[in-house]
């Protein structure tokens, strides 16, 4: 079967900046698919929910500036440095995911301030309040093939941790 160059790409041989623009596109992705569940579907987010898409908000934008310093010959190292923070920015996302699909799963407890047990009603008086539905962290709104979205988000931040490890330990390739 004959490749169509059209379609087809190399990620074993991107650049960092092709990397990069990579790294910030499925990170936007994975921001408008949460946003997509939020604010369309109506899944409330858990607080863990939200605190594992502060890795995405970091990420977008220091991969895209790395996109245009990496541009430059002469900052390679300075390029290869800031993918590895990027890198070490999603494995914490990865790490956050896992551990929220734990708690899911009932593998470890979760946080005290999200878990079911320690919730009273439907939240804090705050959010009772403000009429604000708080769901616990243990409490799975939506399931494919057997993974919540706390899953779902381990997969796709750890798959672009390894990638930038992988493109930051290959070489410099323009």
């Amino acid at each position: 079967m004959k490749k169509n160059p059209a379609f087809s790409f190399d990620f074993r041989n991107a650049s960092i900046s092709a990397a990069a623009y990579i790294i910030a596109a499925v990170s936007a992705a994975t921001i408008a698919g949460a946003w997509f569940f939020q604010y369309v579907i109506g899944l409330v987010p858990c607080p863990l929910c939200l605190d594992q898409r502060v890795p995405y908000y970091a990420a977008i934008p220091l991969a895209l500036i790395l996109g245009f310093i990496a541009r430059n010959p002469g900052r390679s190292k300075l390029a290869r440095l800031l993918l590895l923070v990027i890198a070490a920015i999603l494995a914490y996302g990865a790490a956050l995911g896992v551990y929220h699909a734990g708690v899911e799963w009932g593998w470890w407890p979760g946080p005290a301030t999200c878990s079911g047990v320690n919730l009273p009603g439907s939240g804090s008086i705050l959010s009772q309040m403000q009429g604000t539905r708080v769901v616990p962290c243990d409490e799975v709104q939506w399931r494919f093939l057997g993974l919540s979205l706390a899953g779902y988000n381990a997969l796709i931040a750890g798959a672009l941790a390894l990638f930038a490890l992988f493109i930051a330990a290959r070489g410099v390739k323009r």
